[in-house]
């Protein structure tokens, strides 16, 4: 019986440990590529499973809450996006900083963006999901 108590007590902490390990570079690209793609097929409710409820984002065109950046998915028609150069840092378990460029090919509000932006994100779990908190993107000066 005892030896029964134990492993289920080992079993209990390493599985907690799993679910606290810190995700790879690989599984937060896809989870920001996904939010891009959501992003860009206007799901509203795909796009929502990804980023927190107090998410903000800073752009040129202001600072953005959830309801913003859903309004600005609108404006958007963004044909193809493409993702290089990603990289994350993390020094605590539940909080994940990204960078990366993302090249767009597309127009906001009629007008042509596409171009090369420099982007961060900031990822956190909750819950046992992470979410996008933070995200600002800057598109790169045109090369002289």
């Amino acid at each position: 019986m005892k030896n029964y108590l134990t492993l289920a007590v080992t079993m209990l902490f390493a599985t907690a440990a799993v679910s606290f390990a810190a995700p790879t570079k690989d599984a937060m690209m896809e989870k920001e590529k996904g939010a891009w793609q959501a992003f860009k097929d206007k799901k509203e409710a795909d796009f929502k499973k990804l980023v927190d409820k107090d998410f903000l984002g800073v752009y040129v065109e202001g600072v953005f809450d959830v309801a913003k950046e859903l309004d600005a998915m609108k404006n958007w028609d963004m044909k193809s996006f493409e993702i290089s150069d990603y990289k994350i840092f993390s020094d605590e378990k539940d909080v994940v900083v990204a960078t990366y460029i993302v090249k767009i090919d597309g127009t906001y509000n009629g007008q042509d963006a596409s171009g090369t932006y420099n982007c961060g994100s900031v990822w956190k779990a909750e819950n046992g999901k992470w979410m996008a908190i933070f995200h600002t993107n800057v598109k790169q000066a045109a090369a002289q």
